[in-house]
């Protein structure tokens, strides 16, 4: 029986431990400024919806440029971004407290403000989620998933009660400034961190050029993109809980801001406890069955939440959508980032952040408008319905499980002699390879060939084609292009050692004396004699 790792085995890494605990002040300060936002705007709105939207609005700058930030993080130094970002979102807390304190906010200044720190989260979590695979080994990345997720939780679990009590006793402007200050403990440790980078030999990529690298290994990355939809499903229906918890604990409980921070603090309660048993989870149930039982444990305290006038039952029943949180968010983003190779994990989380949090967005607006309509209560039984649907979608779209993919870089590829002086933006580069296959051997090898046609597009090649000799039908080219030949180097160090499997199977496919012949060609356009020289000296030019 294989040993079982602690839930706590992430903290016998220095790096980890140190910035999780720093991390526990900056999420305790942010979940206070959240209490003060979304109570102040019951303060100064009459509009149900406007209060949904204070959730909505720190949400949707994740889903807008989390793709930016993700391509930022796998092309920048990812401790440098998470300074800028920290330093951006301490600014504006600052400036946030400064106007609350002189009664300048109004409505659509305070959603304003709560947008420019989702800004900054969102440039910050790509970085800061592709980082967790730099401080831990492999092994232990799912429990420090989980432990970062616990970590966020167990503020949730006090710092709304204590940040309810600061509204309650000094008002919001306070609970902005302990915002403000919380930031210093984190910064600090990113100064004082020396996080080894690896220096690419190659030039870096354009920001354009990046961002559509990391949609295309996605767009060929059919597990991956389970995942991301589930998230968005998950997003768009467990929003409405807390989206419309302020109303909840006004309305239903008929409380003040001290009964929507303890119900805060329940549901982060019970996500302390779900990232505890995530783990025995994952032992005993398959990925796609801890997923439906979140979604379903998020119905029930919908429905609980919807008919319930007591604060007690409202707060027991959010400690199952907060278990539920949870178990869902960090088996999402642990797949992702099991699924994917160093080079790209920053994209791929962000991208999984888009759709999550899109989700989240998109169903705060949602279920804000559903309870502006028809209340508090029919909206929330209408999420609970939607999450029905969201368990059911797993029987067409089950979940993957955790896979043991060696994603480190193959390292095999050497870049060729070359006798033509090509300048790295030199292209387009079109390869050929030529394999020799027996008759027999023909739907083995191309059952290979569409798995390598999907490694060769995931990592940027395109046009791809495989072609039969008609005179001698026993040669097989694979052909593909690369728009430079610093992309096809780029192309060729992509491949990592799980991919190595479909290419040694196509070596032994391969019945010719010698390795398959691999051409490598630029392509030219026809010229006439008399415009050579100018486009020769065009060429050496550029």
């Amino acid at each position: 029986m294989p040993h079982r790792l602690s839930p706590l085995a992430p903290f016998r890494h220095d790096t980890f431990r140190v910035i999780w605990v720093a991390s526990l002040a900056s999420n305790f300060g942010g979940l206070v400024q959240a209490v003060g936002a979304a109570w102040m705007m019951t303060s100064i709105s009459d509009s149900v919806n406007m209060v949904a939207l204070v959730q909505a609005s720190t949400s949707l700058p994740i889903m807008l440029f989390s793709l930016v930030s993700g391509a930022l993080a796998d092309n920048f130094d990812r401790r440098r971004i998470m300074l800028i970002a920290q330093c951006f979102m301490l600014a504006v807390s600052a400036l946030l407290t400064v106007c609350t304190y002189f009664g300048l906010v109004t409505p659509w200044l305070l959603l304003l403000f709560t947008f420019l720190i989702g800004c900054g989260t969102a440039l910050n979590n790509p970085s800061w989620q592709a980082s967790v695979g730099d401080m831990v080994p492999r092994d232990v990345l799912p429990a420090a998933v989980a432990l970062n997720s616990m970590g966020f939780n167990i503020t949730r679990s006090v710092g709304p009660a204590i940040g309810g009590a600061i509204v309650a006793a000094a008002g919001a402007a306070a609970a902005f400034a302990a915002n403000t200050l919380s930031y210093f403990a984190l910064l600090f440790t990113l100064i004082r961190w020396r996080r080894e980078v690896t220096l690419s030999t190659l030039p870096r990529e354009s920001m354009g050029r990046a961002i559509s690298a990391g949609l295309r290994y996605v767009a060929m990355s059919p597990n991956i993109g389970k995942v991301l939809f589930r998230g968005f499903v998950f997003g768009l229906s467990a929003s409405a809980i807390l989206a419309l918890l302020p109303l909840v604990a006004r309305n239903l409980v008929a409380g003040g801001p001290l009964t929507y921070g303890i119900m805060l603090g329940a549901f982060g309660l019970g996500a302390i406890g779900g990232a505890l048993l995530s783990a025995r989870l994952r032992e005993h149930l398959s990925s796609e069955w801890i997923v439906r039982i979140a979604f379903a444990g998020f119905a029930v305290s919908a429905l609980v939440t919807a008919s319930s006038s007591h604060g007690w039952l409202t707060s027991l029943a959010l400690l199952l959508s907060g278990a539920g949180w949870v178990l869902a968010l960090s088996l999402f983003n642990t797949t992702v980032q099991l699924s994917t190779p160093r080079w790209v994990v920053g994209r791929a989380l962000s991208l999984y952040q888009t759709t999550t949090f899109g989700g989240i967005a998109a169903g705060s607006w949602m279920w804000g408008q559903a309870a502006e309509t028809y209340g508090p209560a029919t909206a929330l039984i209408a999420s609970a319905a939607l999450m029905v649907v969201g368990a059911a979608i797993g029987l067409r779209l089950p979940l993957p499980e955790f896979q043991s993919l060696n994603l480190d870089p193959l390292n095999r590829f050497s870049e060729p002699l070359l006798k033509l002086d090509l300048k790295p933006r030199s292209g387009p580069i079109v390869v050929m390879i030529d394999y020799d296959i027996a008759d027999d051997d023909v739907p083995a090898f191309l059952t290979a060939m569409a798995e390598r046609r999907r490694i060769r597009i995931r990592d940027g090649a395109g046009q791809w084609g495989l072609m039969r000799d008609l005179e001698n039908p026993t040669v097989w080219t694979e052909t593909y292009h690369v728009p430079t030949w610093v992309e096809y180097v780029r192309h060729n160090q992509r491949r990592t050692q799980a991919d190595a499997e479909i290419g040694d199977r196509l070596l032994d496919l391969h019945r010719g004396e010698t390795p398959p012949r691999v051409h490598r060609m630029i392509e030219r356009q026809t010229i006439l004699p008399y415009d050579y020289e100018r486009y020769k000296q065009q060429v050496d030019m550029h």
